[in-house]
């Protein structure tokens, strides 16, 4: 089975920092990107960032020059380094693993962590 399991969410006051990671468990499953996504109460979920097997990376313009996403391929984990919080990054954070699966693509996702930025 695959399993991602997400660490390091918390609450921090506005200007502070959170890194989170994921770890994935993986069998049968080859992994071509994996990423970060959030969702907010009310709002829907959206991309945070992402990074390819090769060190490729997308940022939410939201989040470009403050969040940092890395990758470690040999440990299947992917980490999210959060500098300068705003109350706005409010949210539940999901880890995501995308890839192929005996030879369809699949994706799996964490259970998901709360971020909470106060002002």
């Amino acid at each position: 089975q695959v399993q991602l399991v997400e660490s390091g969410g918390g609450l921090v006051q506005a200007g502070g920092s959170l890194s989170l990671s994921c770890a994935a468990s993986v069998r049968s499953f080859s992994i071509n990107a994996m990423g970060w996504y959030r969702q907010a109460p009310g709002k829907q979920r959206e991309l945070v960032a992402t990074i390819t097997s090769g060190g490729s990376t997308n940022y939410a313009d939201s989040v470009l020059g403050r969040f940092t996403i890395s990758r470690d391929n040999a440990k299947n984990t992917v980490y999210l380094q959060m500098n300068s919080l705003k109350p706005e990054d409010t949210a539940v954070y999901y880890c995501n693993a995308d890839g192929t699966r005996w030879g369809l693509r699949r994706d799996y996702w964490g259970q998901g962590t709360q971020v909470t930025v106060s002002s």
